[in-house]
């Protein structure tokens, strides 16, 4: 019987009748469970945040290791940049619509609020490494749901906790003291 193709996943014989094949269409693949959804988004608005900040703390820190640090935080903000844009595309792909319009996010976020003016650098890194942490416990607090529901997702999480928890160790260092031995 000879068949001519109107959609990719169904092809209609030529007497009429529609026959479907196997072949998935990646648009009718997995699609996000809400509270799947839900906690990408929440990720995703406190990784916008972390990049607003972190542009704050860059154009506003002085003092001393002010170029160190100011170029260090360069790093994070084009991180969390990255980082949202991976998850949003994530979101993208599950099915699930990202929202990070400047008023969702800032009516969503976990971090706190950035002070305005100029910021010593000690103190900077101290607000900073604060917020890196932040984001780091939104994604811990929602791994679990996240894992349960799409593995992939999960991984995606585990490599940007792995980053920011190096860039919050690295950040706070420059406030330590050596332990004596």
């Amino acid at each position: 019987m000879s068949t001519a193709t109107i959609k990719r996943d169904v092809h209609v014989p030529v007497d009429g009748g529609a026959k479907s094949t196997r072949r998935q269409n990646a648009e009718r693949g997995f699609k996000a469970p809400k509270e799947l959804t839900d906690s990408l988004q929440q990720v995703l608005v406190d990784l916008v945040e972390l990049h607003v900040q972190g542009k704050q703390a860059h154009w506003n820190v002085v003092g001393k290791n002010f170029r160190d640090l100011h170029l260090q935080l360069d790093e994070i903000i084009d991180s969390a940049r990255e980082f949202s844009d991976m998850v949003a595309e994530r979101m993208r792909a599950l099915h699930a619509v990202p929202d990070g319009r400047s008023d969702t996010v800032a009516a969503t976020t976990t971090l706190p609020e950035y002070p305005n003016g100029e910021i010593d650098t000690s103190e900077t890194v101290d607000l900073v490494t604060a917020r890196i942490e932040a984001v780091v416990g939104t994604m811990r607090d929602v791994h679990d749901t996240v894992d349960d529901a799409d593995p992939t997702s999960a991984d995606i999480l585990h490599a940007v906790i792995e980053k920011l928890e190096q860039y919050a160790w690295m950040v706070s260092a420059e406030n330590r003291r050596a332990t004596k031995k």
